[in-house]
């Protein structure tokens, strides 16, 4: 099974990050860690080339970045994801955020941005990872300007939305947050099986509130199965090959 977002560079793995990850590597095929800020880059290399064929990435800049990335610091970072176009499996997460940026002029920028980085992910010819929080609508209106075709919106929960995900052919990422979230398991309920993958977006979201990992995503699964009403191992291994068949994983499960 795949782990298709967790963030193995932040500060709460410092102390274990490597016991965490060999942890992982009993138990799981892959996983695929989401650097969003240039000062994470040279530590999510180390990890993908240390762990190779089990550890891989996506980058770019998170929208709640906005406001401290400069346009040098940006273009750099474009760069660094060209340069390394082989070793990164899709860009993201980016999309918009208006939880945490309230400001009508940065929310523009945001969305400038979100352009910028789909753009990115086309000349590259890789996937998007979506980040979107409180600002779905504005997600989704500028994807489908932007004509992006394979795009998996991390722990979505725009329940209203679902029709035009559904209708854009993209897929869904769910963590922990459907183990108590109404909305989530009706999403999940309603979302075929072979557009949902498995998350944790550890080190956050962990059930029982201390420091996540990606094993967790076994309890999701569960849950999905519970939702869904199907064996446990048939999500278990659809919900892995989804994420071969979307990031073109050079793995097998």
């Amino acid at each position: 099974m795949i782990d298709v977002h967790c963030h193995l560079e932040q500060k709460d793995y410092d102390k274990d990050r490597d016991r965490i990850i060999q942890k992982c590597r009993q138990e799981l095929r892959a996983l695929v860690t989401s650097c969003v800020h240039p000062s994470s880059f040279d530590l999510t290399m180390k990890l993908i080339e240390k762990y190779r064929n089990f550890v891989f990435c996506t980058c770019s800049v998170h929208p709640i970045h906005i406001k401290e990335i400069s346009g040098e610091e940006k273009a750099n970072f474009f760069n660094l994801i060209r340069e390394n176009r082989d070793k990164i499996v899709a860009i993201g997460e980016t999309g918009l955020d208006y939880h945490w940026v309230k400001e009508k002029e940065w929310r523009e920028k945001q969305k400038q941005l979100f352009r910028e980085m789909i753009g990115l992910a086309k000349e590259l010819e890789k996937p998007l990872v979506i980040h979107s929080w409180e600002s779905d609508e504005d997600c989704i209106e500028i994807l489908e300007q932007e004509g992006s075709e394979r795009v998996n919106w991390h722990m979505f929960g725009g329940r209203a939305l679902l029709e035009r995900v559904l209708s854009n052919q993209w897929s869904i990422s769910m963590n922990a947050i459907v183990l108590k979230s109404k909305d989530r398991k009706k999403i999940i309920r309603d979302m075929p099986l072979d557009r949902i993958m498995l998350e944790t977006d550890a080190p956050w979201l962990d059930p029982e509130g201390g420091r996540n990992t990606p094993l967790v995503i076994k309890r999701v699964a569960r849950k999905i199965a519970e939702i869904k009403k199907i064996p446990y191992e048939q999500i278990w291994e659809t919900c892995g090959r989804n994420a071969l068949q979307f990031f073109h994983l050079p793995i097998t499960l």
